[in-house]
């Protein structure tokens, strides 16, 4: 995924009332002119037997369904509607994956899900959430639904062939423009990537009965029939990958007798989940695993937020990649997700923030050209409130957190207990992990998440070495100029107010020290990075004798990325660490990484991030000794796709 995302080029033909759009791109409509969801329903609900599948989904169970083209998000409306129609009282849950090179932009998806009335409320629902034009996987979480989306913006070509395979789809719409109109779609590498996702007990519909579509899954064994197709269509088609001693039989065999050989019905069950350490990497893990239904311990040794995520207010601020690197870029896709998850709290303060511009600067300005104007702009200097020596950008959309509310409203959480101990000790035992804490008391988990900052390393052999970078905030009473509280400023430190009286700045930045006691030098070395780009701000400041501050330990490695996932191969044993001074902003994304992998869910970033952040990379480089390797996440079946 190497390209700017363009927004589809639509005609709007109003046919009996409704306005149907279709794409100029690919000279096709979107939907049928002859009731386009009753075609959804017939072809793909139906033709992927999804209302009886799904009426039966069990407790904890976790099924995907893949789509090869979102559209106006038709299918997955009625898809929907179909969940919230027969889903069980129960912990199960339902997740689409959808891919899109030409995304509507909202104006036009408002406009072509008019059409649908009876999906008024889940549209609008949608539509709330429906991401920028920024290419990458765009996750949409739909909690009180038991449902969520992760929209994969791109080429499907690029897309597929980066998806890890942390889970099995069980269901495909096979959708998009016609063969003759998009043939890209239907090539035959696309379809070994979606095989490669699948497993026995996938099932495939489309609309489209193309000869290389039917050759493709045949090929792998799946048995494609041609049931009929809607209304005036003859044919349309169904498939279902069957266990191989059945492929040859003549009989035809019910899609009941495809049980997926990949998840045990064993495997969905409510899990016990040991979390070391209640920073926001902990906090944001516990978050992950008890929303979805399973049963959190977090396990701290002292009090919660005693670390670098404790300070009064974090700031969500990314440096945002070019817009042709945005989908395996980690700060932009942190970001992405950190603005979908961090609203649904009282801790959360949205704001822009006046990023100067220091080095760099017309690589920087060009920015402001790429990505959408209501998203990032290049600033006036004229009409800034706070003057400034250097060129800006003004970052539209971004937040702040305040973590001391933030842990409160995740520690309430019914799912969640905070537990007082030291644990010295984390040991794979069969099937459970025990851990030991410095009492020798021995607690038991079904996997464990160490999220202890730098004293990870001491919970684990081979454990990447992570250093310390102290940092130290300072928090004032400034009567003389109070800023904005929806401003904040970002000038290799920041600023911004931290409550109606008092605005806060930092950081100090010092790799290998360790001392976290607050320092007169660390508030001058505040003093004068502030200075040394808004001058007569700075003026405006009391004596630094009367500030306030609070010093403690980032932790990071050698590659600046941080350690997720297992940390050695067959255990259950994960870590979440080393997020250095991004905690706020990669906490929430890289634990739905983390959930992902623990739970066999589909995993919301590519396989060319996961290898940056795998836990064991460092291991695995010193193993390999510079000799060339496959990536961790990719598969034999997935070499041999590409």
């Amino acid at each position: 995924m190497s390209s700017a995302i363009q927004t589809a080029d639509l005609d709007w033909h109003m046919i009996d009332g409704v306005d149907i759009p279709a794409s100029k791109q690919f000279g096709d409509v979107y939907f049928s002119r002859d009731n386009g969801l009753n075609e959804t329903r017939h072809v793909y609900l139906n033709g992927n037997d999804l209302e009886s599948r799904l009426a039966e989904i069990t407790d904890y169970e976790y099924f995907c369904v893949g789509e090869t083209g979102f559209g106006t998000g038709l299918n997955i409306l009625a898809l929907w509607q179909l969940w919230q129609q027969v889903r069980p009282d129960n912990h199960s849950h339902l997740h689409a994956i959808s891919v899109e090179k030409f995304p509507l932009t909202k104006a036009d998806l408002v406009r072509a899900l008019n059409a649908w009335p009876e999906l008024k409320a889940l549209a609008e629902k949608l539509i709330a959430k429906y991401p920028e034009p920024i290419a990458g996987c765009h996750r949409l979480d739909f909690p009180e639904e038991r449902f969520s989306i992760d929209l994969w913006l791109g080429d499907v070509h690029d897309v597929f062939s980066v998806m890890a395979k942390t889970t099995t789809v069980n269901a495909w719409f096979l959708d998009g423009f016609t063969p003759a109109c998009n043939p890209d779609m239907w090539e035959e590498k696309v379809l070994n990537h979606i095989v490669r996702l699948s497993d026995i007990g996938t099932t495939f519909a489309s609309f489209s009965v193309a000869g290389v579509l039917k050759r493709g899954l045949r090929q792998h064994g799946i048995r494609v029939t041609r049931p009929r197709g809607y209304k005036h269509k003859r044919e349309m088609l169904k498939a279902f990958w069957l266990a191989p001693e059945t492929i040859n039989t003549q009989e035809k065999t019910p899609l009941e007798s495809a049980v997926p050989s990949t998840t045990a019905l064993s495997s969905f069950k409510q899990r016990q989940i040991a979390i070391i350490g209640a920073g926001i990497a902990g906090l944001s893990c516990a978050w992950a695993f008890a929303q979805r239904g399973h049963i959190v311990r977090i396990y701290e040794k002292s009090e919660p937020l005693c670390g670098g995520s404790g300070n009064p207010l974090a700031l969500l601020n990314p440096k945002l990649s070019p817009i042709e690197q945005t989908s395996a870029h980690l700060m932009t896709l942190s970001w992405l997700y950190a603005l979908q998850h961090y609203p649904q709290f009282s801790a959360f303060r949205p704001l822009h923030i006046h990023q100067s511009i220091l080095k760099n600067t017309d690589e920087q300005l060009n920015l402001a050209k790429e990505y959408p104007e209501h998203i990032i702009e290049a600033a006036d200097l004229k009409n800034q409130s706070v003057k400034s020596i250097y060129p800006s950008l003004n970052l539209k959309q971004a937040g702040a957190v305040r973590p001391h509310e933030l842990k409160v409203e995740i520690l309430q959480h019914p799912n969640i207990q905070l537990v007082c101990a030291d644990i010295t000790q984390i040991e794979q035992q069969h099937s459970q992990v025990e851990l030991i804490d410095s009492n020798d008391q021995h607690l038991h988990a079904d996997h464990v998440v160490i999220c202890a900052a730098r004293e990870s390393m001491h919970l684990q052999s081979d454990y990447p070495e992570l250093r310390a970078i102290r940092g130290q905030v300072s928090w004032l009473y400034n009567p003389a100029q109070k800023l904005a509280m929806d401003q904040a400023y970002s000038y290799g430190g920041y600023c911004m107010q931290l409550d109606d009286h008092q605005m806060i700045m930092g950081a100090s930045f010092y790799p290998g020290r360790e001392d976290t006691e607050v320092l007169t030098e660390d508030h001058v070395h505040n003093y004068e990075l502030i200075h040394s780009v808004f001058p007569d701000f700075a003026k405006t400041l009391p004596p630094i004798t009367e500030w306030q501050g609070r010093a403690a330990l980032r932790a990071q490695t050698k590659d600046f990325f941080p350690v997720i996932g297992a940390v050695h191969e067959d255990t259950e044993i994960y870590s979440c660490s080393g997020l250095g001074s991004k905690g706020f902003l990669y906490a929430p994304l890289c634990a739905e990484v983390i959930a992902a992998q623990v739970l066999k869910q589909a995993c919301p970033i590519p396989t060319t991030l996961l290898d940056k952040i795998h836990a064991a990379r460092f291991v695995r480089r010193a193993k390999a000794k510079l000799k060339p390797k496959k990536p961790y996440f990719q598969t034999q079946s997935q070499s041999q796709a590409e």
